[in-house]
């Protein structure tokens, strides 16, 4: 989980530690939002580029600027959407 924190504070710019915890619980629920949504099997694995990806953008619609949710919500929705879609990460 320090390597997926790391990579998401990254594309957060996010520079300081003061906020991995709630980073990292941020991270926990995303990956859980996609297991809901039949995200599951080896590639809910957070290294995965397209479930990072997708757990990024959560971060950033729940962490970020207020003024950017729409924004991040949309790119979300169609992350989870794609991959809830995708035989290689879905157990259907």
């Amino acid at each position: 989980m320090d390597q997926a924190l790391d990579k998401v504070k990254i594309a957060m710019r996010i520079m300081t530690s003061e906020f991995d915890g709630q980073i990292t619980g941020l991270i926990s629920a995303g990956l859980a939002d996609l297991g809901i949504a039949g995200v599951v099997g080896e590639k809910a694995i957070i290294e995965d580029p397209l479930v990072l990806q997708a757990v990024t953008s959560y971060c950033q619609m729940y962490f970020g600027e207020s003024d950017q949710y729409d924004r991040h919500k949309a790119a979300y929705d169609e992350q989870k959407a794609q991959l809830s879609m995708s035989t290689g990460y879905t157990e259907w």
